[in-house]
This record gives structure tokens, sequence and C-alpha cells, in this order.
């Protein structure tokens, strides 16, 4: 290893940084100097720029992923080079405002009805019915379940950080049902072939296409769209936004706020409105979602 990709690894250390954002930002600096061939300390402004756009308009790299070389870059030469916020203008890529599709109720009702295999039905159950990421997902322990409470603990979530989320009656009644056939020792979901590993983010994933595919729905979006189905339905449902925020696990508001724009009809508070995963009431007092 290098000294100074020591020292960038030191620097993301002390500042807590998990391992997947370091070894992003490793990758982030280690494909710019490929990318010349030379040390990534003998660069100039204009050579860093001129990358970016590279990222761009050849290798027409996602949003996201720009983003991301944009951070990795931005922290080696801020934080390891310690370049000033001036000698380093590199301009944030606008991402285009693309809103997600909303699976709504009847749709949700479809794909878990398409999952015969009862473990697969309660991971997607549960990511919907908690608003979780799939990485959240997949690292849920037993210990982390609090009927009394009626909370699930996020442990270490994106931004290195503990988070309480819900579990609502009818989610605990379907993890119980679970509980009951395959009875996970330490994992919630752990894998098939070793009860030692939790399943794996891509089989999750997976899952949920396949499921998304035999029910017929043709919205655009993977597992994530789960958690957006989640937020929006929460708004809709009248959960305060601050209360969401908290839920969602967002830094800033304005990662919540974004939701307003999918809400199509703000309702007032029902009884149960958490509690999405609950049959919908019949008559003229059923929410549609």
């Amino acid at each position: 290893m290098t000294p100074l990709r020591q020292r960038m690894l030191d620097e993301m250390t002390l500042r807590g940084f998990s391992p997947k954002t370091q070894l992003a930002y490793i990758a982030a600096v280690k494909g710019l100097a490929d990318h010349y061939g030379c040390s990534p300390d003998q660069f100039r402004i204009e050579q860093l720029q001129a990358y970016l756009l590279h990222c761009l308009r050849v290798r027409q790299l996602s949003h996201s992923s720009c983003l991301q070389i944009l951070h990795g870059l931005r922290f080696f030469y801020l934080k390891t080079l310690r370049w000033t916020s001036a000698d380093l203008d590199l301009p944030r890529p606008k991402q285009a405002q693309v809103l997600p599709e909303i699976l709504n109720r009847t749709e949700l009702e479809q794909l878990f009805g398409a999952v015969d295999n009862l473990k697969h039905k309660t991971v997607l159950k549960t990511t919907y019915a908690a608003g979780l990421r799939v990485s959240e997902v997949v690292r849920l322990r037993i210990r982390d379940l609090d009927s009394e409470r009626m909370t699930l603990r996020i442990e270490q979530a994106k931004g290195a950080k503990d988070r309480y989320t819900l579990l609502t009656a009818t989610l605990l009644g379907a993890l119980r049902e679970y509980y009951q056939i395959y009875r996970p020792a330490v994992w919630l979901f752990p894998t098939s072939q070793d009860p030692r590993q939790p399943l794996s983010i891509r089989s999750v994933q997976k899952v949920y296409a396949r499921a998304k595919r035999q029910a017929g729905i043709t919205k655009q979006g993977g597992i994530h769209a789960l958690r957006h189905a989640f937020a929006t339905h929460q708004l809709e449902a009248g959960m305060p936004m601050h209360h969401l925020q908290r839920v969602m696990g967002h830094h800033a508001i304005r990662s919540t706020l974004r939701y307003i724009h999918l809400v199509e009809q703000p309702s007032y508070l029902i009884e149960g409105a958490t509690d999405l995963l609950a049959p919908r009431r019949q008559g003229g007092g059923e929410r549609q979602a």
C-alpha cells in the first residue's frame, strides 16, 4: 500500500467512514490515477475536471456514480492533500428530476401474492412495512425486534447511524408466522445454505424482480420502490413530516420533503394509519393509496 493511500485511509478512519464508503472513495482516486497513468498528487484542477467530463460523456456513468467519484476526489484533495476549497473547483453534476413510479395498495397485494416462498414473502413485506433499504432488511437480527415497544432497531444504517422504525401489528403477525416455520437463531433472514450468514442484497433484489414480473407489474424501479411506496403512503395517511424523517433515517429534511411531490391525495389521520399491511377497511371509509 502506498503512503498516499494509507494517509487517505487514516483520514477516513478518523472520521468514522464506513468500510463501504472507504472502498468507494479509494476506487474513485484509483480510477483517476489509472486514467492518467500517474500518481494523483501530480494533477492540476483542469485534469480533474476533464476526468469528470470523461466519466459523464464517454463512460456514461449514472448520476449517482459520478457523484460518488466527485465526493471521493473532493475528500482526497481537501482532506488528504490539504488543498483549499478555492483550489478545487469541481461542480456537482446536476441530476435530472425524475419522480419514481409509486406502487399502489392493489399492486402491493399482487406483488406479495405472487411469492410462494414464505421467507421471501416476509422479506418483501418487512422491507415495505418498515420502510427499509435492502441493505438494512438483510442485516436485521432477531434481537432487533421489540414487540413490547413495537419497534424495529436498524443498526448502523446509512451514515453509520442507528435508528428505530415501525413494527406494526400486521407485520409482527407475519414475522411470527415466519418464525414458527424457519426458527432463525441470529439473523432474521439467514441463507438456507448457512444459517450463520444473512441473505445477500443481490438475492433479495432478485426475489423482488421475480415477484414483480410474476405479478405483472410494469412500473419502473427495483426493490427500493418499496421504500418509496412506504414513505408516500405514510404521508397520504397523515404521518407528520418530521416523524417520517426519523423513521426513514434521513439526515436532512429535504430528503423527506421530496415525497410531497409523490402524494396524490393527502389524507386525514385515520386509526392505524401506519399499519399499511393491514387489510383495507370496507365501505365509504376505505382509504385508497
